[in-house]
């Protein structure tokens, strides 16, 4: 039944807007979470899975946690991928940028023009190490610069020389061989040393890489440059459980939590029971929610079991089948 009703939900789905990475979508209204679609492609034998990755605007972690049982470097010929390209809003202000880390995925709320329909876009994100983690909080957009010049901060430097590699270069200018690539845009916290920026090595995009910075692959970084202003707000969260409503149905997507995080959540299913009941508490008043509503535990059990960072439902109720069952039959 799960298979056949999201199947349902993606030819309602009201907010898409094709393009080819599919990265733009209307902003679902404030009482729908949801927006995006689950589609699949075939891997072929010249192409590993980071390259159908990248032509997708997916990122490294993503990919491999939707296509478990799919070779990272040696894809079969003619192998079905899954494109997780449908998302739970992540909670917080709908405004700005918006950058959930266990996710390493980034929103952004364009302000629409007069007569526009609001959107939402997203793209995957590299986000800092264990040991160099992206700062928590709200902060803004301060300074933006295209080819940028980067100075490598002094603890970078001693890294690479514990390490036993050459340091960098003092200054490195603008080109090939600059980290932050031909797009840099810096967040207005510790000194302003944080940066949104490109890359000059895409692999490490949708995984723990950088130093606290937030690497996008360059194609992304280029299309926001010119879209955000400086001054707009950057909102950075910590969301590895997260809830979310399309009509009636209750969806969750599961993440792993970030590595510094991992004893926390030792009782993930304990964790995650609780976010919903109080997910279900804090909604009560805010929306009709069916009286035979009910938690399909087997549903959200292989969910917890697979984290796989794709919406899963786990709600049911006699009129969400009825519902189903019509819609089947006419389709």
């Amino acid at each position: 039944m799960y298979k056949i009703f999201t199947i349902f939900l993606l030819l309602i789905n009201p907010f898409l807007i094709q393009s080819a990475r599919a990265a733009t979508w209307i902003l679902p209204p404030p009482d729908i979470d949801i927006f995006g679609q689950i589609r699949t492609t075939q891997a072929s034998r010249s192409e590993t899975l980071l390259d159908i990755a990248r032509q997708y605007d997916i990122g490294q972690i993503e990919i491999m946690l939707a296509n478990p049982n799919v070779d990272r470097w040696l894809p079969e010929d003619g192998a079905t991928v899954i494109l997780p390209s449908r998302y739970i809003i992540p909670q917080g202000e709908r405004k700005g940028l918006l950058l959930n880390l266990p996710e390493m995925r980034i929103y952004y709320f364009p302000e629409p023009k007069k007569g526009e329909k609001p959107v939402i876009i997203t793209h995957p994100v590299g986000i800092g190490r264990m040991d160099w983690v992206t700062p928590l909080g709200i902060s803004k957009i301060v300074e933006k610069k295209k080819d940028p010049t980067w100075i490598p901060p002094k603890s970078l430097q001693m890294d690479r020389i514990a390490n036993g590699e050459q340091p960098y270069p003092s200054i490195v200018p603008p080109g090939p061989t600059n980290p932050l690539g031909r797009h840099a845009m810096r967040l207005g916290i510790s000194s302003g040393s944080y940066l949104i920026h490109g890359t000059i090595k895409p692999f490490g995009v949708g995984m723990r890489v950088s130093a606290g910075c937030v690497r996008m692959y360059p194609e992304d970084i280029e299309a926001l440059f010119d879209k955000v202003p400086i001054g707009t707000q950057v909102q950075v969260v910590n969301q590895p459980i997260k809830l979310g409503w399309l009509l009636d149905s209750l969806f969750v997507e599961l993440h792993p939590p970030l590595e510094e995080d991992q004893e926390k959540y030792s009782n993930y299913h304990g964790i995650v029971v609780a976010a919903i009941n109080d997910f279900l508490a804090r909604n009560s008043n805010k929306r009709n929610i069916p009286e035979d509503f009910e938690i399909d535990q087997e549903a959200l059990a292989q969910a917890i079991l697979e984290k796989s960072g794709i919406p899963v439902l786990i709600s049911r109720s006699r009129s969400q089948n009825q519902l189903h069952t019509q819609n089947v039959i006419s389709n």
